[in-house]
C-alpha cells in the first residue's frame, strides 16, 4: 500500500480516536448539563465508565477499517513501538506522526465547534475539551510523578497487549478486541490521574483549542511519557518474547 494511502488511513483514523473520544468526554460525559459547571447533573451522562468505552470502542472499529491498510497505529507511540519491536520502518515515522498529529488537531477542531454551540458554553474546569494534565489539571490532583509513572506504565503494557495480540503467533483477526478492550481498561485506571494520554496526538489535538497556555506547556509530558513506555515495550517484547533463531527453527 502507498505510504500516502497509508497516512490518509492514520489521519482519518485519528480523527475517529479523538472524536469519539474526547468527543463523548466533552459532549456526553455529565448529562443534562448544570447552570454551574463544577455541578453537572448527570442522569444521562456516560461519566468515566462510558467515556472509556468510547476509547476503546474507537479504536476496535478503525482497527478493523483500517488496520489492513496502515496497521491502524492512530498514535505517535504506538508507531515508535512498533518501530522499537521492529514492527515498522524508521524512515516511515514522521509522515505517519505528521498524520496522526493533523488528524487529532482536525477532531479537536470539530469537538470544540460542536460543543460552542450550546448556549453558556465555556472553556472551564481543569480539562477543557478532555486535555491531559498533572496537578492543577488533573481530575484528582495528581502530581507530575504519579503522571509520569502512570503514562509510562500504561503506554508500556498497552503496547505489550499491541505487539503480542499481532504476533504471527497469534490468533488471526482478532486482535482488535484486546487491544480495544485494553484502551478501554487503561482509560479507566487512568482518567482520575491524567485523564489518560497514552497517545501523543491525542493530547496535542485538544490541547491546542483549550484556550490555556498552562495546558499547553504540559503537553512535553505527554509526548515524553507515552513514547518512552512504547519504545520500553518495543525492546522488551523484542528481547524476551520474539522466538531466537534456533526457536524459529524447531
Amino acid at each position: 500500500m502507498p505510504l500516502t494511502k497509508r497516512c490518509v488511513a492514520e489521519f482519518i483514523g485519528t480523527f475517529w480516536l479523538v472524536l469519539g473520544g474526547c468527543g463523548s468526554a466533552v459532549l456526553a460525559a455529565a448529562f443534562p448539563y448544570s447552570a454551574q459547571p463544577d455541578q453537572n447533573a448527570n442522569f444521562f451522562g456516560l461519566g468515566f465508565l462510558g467515556v472509556s468505552i468510547a476509547f476503546g470502542l474507537t479504536l476496535l472499529t478503525m482497527a478493523y477499517a483500517i488496520g489492513h491498510i496502515s496497521g491502524c497505529h492512530i498514535n505517535p507511540a504506538v508507531s515508535f513501538g512498533l518501530w522499537a519491536g521492529k514492527r515498522f520502518r524508521g524512515s516511515e515515522l514522521l509522515p505517519y506522526i505528521v498524520a496522526q498529529v493533523l488528524g487529532a488537531i482536525a477532531a479537536g477542531g470539530v469537538i470544540y465547534l460542536i460543543a460552542s454551540g450550546r448556549p453558556g458554553f465555556a472553556l472551564s474546569g481543569s480539562n477543557p475539551l478532555a486535555t491531559n494534565g498533572f496537578g492543577a489539571h488533573s481530575p484528582g490532583g495528581y502530581n507530575l510523578l504519579a503522571a509520569l509513572i502512570t503514562e509510562v506504565v500504561m503506554t508500556f503494557i498497552f503496547l505489550l497487549v499491541i505487539l503480542g495480540s499481532t504476533d504471527r503467533r497469534a490468533p488471526k483477526g482478532f486482535a482488535p478486541i484486546p487491544i480495544g478492550w485494553s484502551l478501554t481498561l487503561i482509560h479507566l485506571i487512568s482518567i482520575p490521574v491524567t485523564n489518560t494520554s497514552v497517545n501523543p496526538a491525542r493530547s496535542t489535538g485538544v490541547a491546542l483549542f483549550a484556550g490555556s497556555t498552562e495546558i499547553i506547556s504540559q503537553l512535553w509530558l505527554f509526548w515524553l511519557a507515552p513514547i518512552i513506555g512504547a519504545i520500553a515495550a518495543g525492546y522488551f517484547y523484542l528481547a524476551v518474547f520474539e522466538p531466537s533463531s534456533r526457536e524459529s527453527a524447531e
